[in-house]
This record gives structure tokens, sequence and C-alpha cells, in this order.
């Protein structure tokens, strides 16, 4: 399910966080869907179990999961928070073509480059069209 990269300078629970938000933000884990439970994504990992527990209370604070009390934390409704990452993103795609016209790279350039690296991530499994 995850992977975690010791080589990574983010710490152990901050790379769990990350991890899980994408599998949500994709669709890979759904709305409602049970996560594993803290013992058990912490032996799958072997990592402390506190480490996964700071995760989850961070994926709670930031919306994208919610506990119910002797259940288990579950998916939660992340329609919101997946419109609000795509405005980020589409925010830095827009810095960039910014810095790219300040720095003298001409239209037809930008829009290859665009077009190349969509391509390549579409090729690589990176996202829906």
């Amino acid at each position: 399910m995850l992977i975690l990269d010791y080589k990574d300078r983010r710490p152990i629970y901050e790379q769990v966080v990350s991890k899980l938000e994408e599998l949500m933000l994709l669709g890979a884990m759904k709305e409602n869907e049970p996560l594993p439970s803290v013992r058990s994504l912490a032996m799958e990992l072997s990592i402390n179990p506190n480490t996964i527990q700071r995760a989850y209370v961070e994926l709670e604070r930031q919306g994208y999961i919610y506990t119910v009390k002797g259940k288990g934390s579950f998916v939660a409704d992340n329609t919101a928070m997946k419109e609000n990452r795509k405005k980020e993103v589409l925010l830095q795609v827009s810095d960039m073509i910014d810095e790219a016209i300040r720095v003298g790279i001409p239209g037809d350039e930008i829009k290859n480059m665009v077009e190349i690296q969509y391509k390549a991530a579409k090729r690589n499994g990176g996202g829906e069209a």
C-alpha cells in the first residue's frame, strides 16, 4: 500500500500523510472506506504506532479522514479538498508560466513543453484527462 523513502528529509509521519492524501485524492481510497488500523499499518511499514497515530491526527485535522470511536478511521468526503488542491496546482502552473515569460521563453516553447510533460505524465500513469 505505502512505500516510505528513508532517504527523504521529511519526517516519516509526513510521508505517511502525503502518501495517504495522494491515494485519497486519486480515488484509490474511496469516501467512507476504512483506513488500516494504526497497529496494522505500523506493523506493515515496520514503524512505531505513534508515528501512524500522528499521521492520522494530521489527516483528520486537514479533513481528509474522520474517526468513529471504537470503529476506526475512515476516508472523508474529499470533494472540496480535491477542488482546493486543483486550484493550488493551477496557481502553481500559472506562476511557472509567468516566470517562463519573464525569462523570455516564447509562448510556443512553453506550449510544447506543457504538451510533452502532459503526455509523459499520462504514459507514466499520472492522473486523469
